[in-house]
């Protein structure tokens, strides 16, 4: 009746006595055991993903990398989440520009693909320490993923903040998040906590609600289903070409009998190590064992684990950069540092561009369902911007011009350099002062993430005859430089060289450089703690009485140093740890390049403030260095900051190119457009 009050109106709608309009079904993804899939919506389901991390490329390219991916075929991408990205001290977080996952979100979703998250705790991804903070190691007996008091409030805390981030873009609230992951290939790791497990689980439940659909990734041994899987979280495996497929899902089936069938990482391409050769896998292989799981019904997920003995190694869709300081390590009988480059021979290459694997992938993929309409992206384009040449400050004390021929490719590129030893700037570096200290202190006991810190001591006694500087097997953490009244005497390694033969006067500085050159990431010595771990001697007698510099170089570079102020350095020598800065005019263009460095040896290169990563051609295999062309500015003078470790050429200069350069050859990855 048009008189009926709201209350007796609201009575009569809920006793369901009016006609009322058909609800709109709600948002689902679930499990169908019976069915033996996924069901979205009510309607079976297969996803086919591909993962790719936003840390590893630079916000300007997310775009272009994620359309290159959905134009592939792709109906999912699958996305970690380094927790050490986003608190790099205790209750400090960053989210902003790079960091930025929700916007990286909101952007999958905008493109029209889902996501299955990954948001770790520990996520492994070759990340430094496997994406958890290094300031958990401020307390030295911690136990990593285990049910450590220390250990869970750390993780609870950092749970309370990014978790209520992700819950609106779950898929069952209107988002494109379909499911997540919790921890990741935890059988793998020696503890076998099931407490842990069964405290994340309430967690994530907790923080995400009941509905979302929470699962678990392991490889396919029983030794890891056993301690990688638990009730309430779906068990999905993990295994590469070379596996039999049938087998494989066979593992899968010991532990969940019924339900959708998953690979959540088939990988596509190979792990590169400093020292070791640049490895690639077939096409052919890769899209042929795409096509026998699709058969069979699976979802799949394009990253993937190969294993060697028990190690495993992760690969991309598109794996990007270990830019800065993030590249972390595995270790098998030894510490072996991941390269810069993190392009792993992947389907879209480092610099993005599609590949012939890629293609292959596609065609597959056409066989089970249609692919988008319309072309594939094209590949970035690359600029040669030509030779470089640097100088010492002596022979180039302001802007000098470089001739025409030295950049035959960028006629119009000029330079102006300035050197200085890092010895003579610590003052800069270390603007509090050193730590005091009777013997060395680890990187995590001065607080100190990542990248250099400097100890310093004197001789105690004339050294006439060559004396052995020696440190204990594995103390040295990773790579230590040496310095003797400022004369570089070598570098001391771990797993490699731990002596030195020096001779000097009582009295003499003792300088050691340490490098981090990346977290153990995976592994049961993932409490990989950095610097000195133990103290040098003097032909066995221990050095005392420490000056320890933790170095804030890339806080320095950030606030304009060493463009803005440079001192003539001290010491004309060319050898040992070393800054060289320049800048550098593009043709009117911002586009990506490649930095090769002939003749150096090994260091860290800034353009603009960025911190491109590590250098190390006389190591190998990666020879050159990925610039995105959102680095550069094409209408203003580039500034380059290169931190040389052990010694640059007589006439050093750097050769920006248009394509990578891996074991001293071309690259597959790239092709001239």
């Amino acid at each position: 009746p048009a008189r009926m009050g709201l209350p007796a109106l609201a009575l009569l709608l809920a006793a369901g006595l009016l006609p009322t309009q058909a609800s709109p079904p709600a948002r689902s993804f679930q499990l169908d055991y019976e069915g033996n899939c996924f069901r979205k919506d009510g309607a079976p389901f297969r996803y086919i993903s591909g993962s790719i991390h936003y840390a590893r490329v630079p916000r300007p390219a997310w775009r272009d990398r994620l359309l290159k991916m959905y134009m592939s075929g792709l109906s999912a991408v699958q996305v970690y989440v380094p927790w050490n990205y986003h608190e790099p001290l205790p209750g400090v977080y960053d989210f902003a520009g790079d960091r930025d996952v929700e916007a990286f979100l909101d952007l999958t979703a905008e493109l029209g693909l889902l996501v299955i998250l990954r948001p770790g705790p520990y996520i492994c991804a070759e990340w430094e320490m496997g994406g958890l903070p290094a300031w958990l190691l401020w307390k030295p007996d911690i136990v990593l993923r285990s049910s450590d008091p220390a250990f869970l409030a750390a993780v609870d805390s950092w749970l309370h903040v990014l978790l209520p981030k992700i819950k609106p873009r779950l898929y069952q609230y209107g988002g494109n998040i379909i499911s997540v992951q919790v921890e990741n290939e935890y059988g793998s790791y020696h503890a076998c906590d099931y407490g842990y497990l069964r405290h994340l689980l309430g967690s994530f439940r907790a923080l995400l609600g009941t509905e979302v659909l929470l699962f678990t990734t392991d490889g396919t041994q029983a030794w890891e289903l056993r301690c990688g899987t638990l009730q309430g979280l779906y068990a999905t495996v993990d295994f590469g070409p070379d596996s039999n497929v049938t087998e494989a899902f066979g593992a899968q089936r010991r532990v969940e009998p019924k339900g959708p069938l998953v690979n959540s990482e088939y990988y596509t391409g190979w792990l590169d190590y400093w020292g070791e050769a640049h490895a690639s896998t077939s096409s052919a292989r890769v899209a042929q064992g795409l096509e026998d799981m699709l058969q069979l019904g699976a979802s799949v997920n394009m990253q993937v684990v190969s294993w060697q003995g028990a190690q495993p190694h992760r690969y991309m869709f598109h794996g990007g950069t270990n830019f800065a300081y993030w590249s972390g390590a595995d270790f098998k009988d030894q510490y072996k540092p991941v390269t810069t480059s993190y392009d792993y021979d992947a389907p879209l290459s480092e610099a993005g561009d599609p590949t012939e694997k890629l293609f292959a992938i596609r065609t597959v993929i056409s066989k089970f369902q249609a692919l988008p309409v319309g072309p594939m992206p094209p590949s970035t384009p690359k600029y040669a911007y030509g030779r470089v040449a640097l100088q010492k400050v002596s022979a180039c004390p302001g802007a000098c011009a470089v001739p025409a021929w030295h950049c035959p490719a960028a006629p119009r590129l000029s330079l102006s350099l300035q050197h200085a030893n890092l010895l003579d700037v610590l003052d800069v570096l270390c603007p509090s002062g050193p730590i005091q200290s009777q013997f060395p202190l680890t990187f995590e006991a001065v607080k100190q993430a990542h990248g250099f810190v400097m100890y310093r001591t004197r001789l105690p006694r004339d050294v006439l005859d060559p004396a052995t500087l020696g440190a204990p097997p594995h103390s040295v953490c990773d790579r230590g430089y040496v310095m003797l009244q400022q004369e570089y005497q070598g570098t001391l390694e771990r797993d490699g060289q731990t002596t030195l033969r020096v001779t000097g006067r009582e009295g003499d500085t003792l300088d050691v450089l340490l490098e981090n050159m990346g977290r153990i990431s995976f592994g049961a010595n993932i409490s990989d703690f950095k610097g000195l771990l133990g103290n040098l001697s003097l032909d066995s007698i221990p050095l005392s009485n420490w000056l320890i510099y933790p170095l804030a170089i890339d806080s320095a570079i950030q606030q304009g140093w060493p463009h803005t102020a440079l001192p003539e350095s001290s010491s004309q020598g060319r050898a040992g740890p070393a800054f060289y800065t320049g800048t550098f005019e593009t043709p009117g263009i911002a586009w990506d390049t490649f930095v090769k460095f002939p003749g150096w040896s090994k260091g860290q290169l800034w353009i603009n403030g960025f911190n491109l990563g590590r250098y190390w051609p006389t190591r190998g295999p990666q020879q050159t260095l990925f610039v995105p062309g959102s680095v550069l500015d094409g209408g203003r003078p580039n500034n380059i900051t290169v931190l040389e470790l052990e010694g640059a050429p007589s006439t050093p200069f750097l050769l920006f190119l248009d394509r990578p350069l891996f074991n001293k050859t071309l690259s597959r990855s790239t092709t001239r457009e």
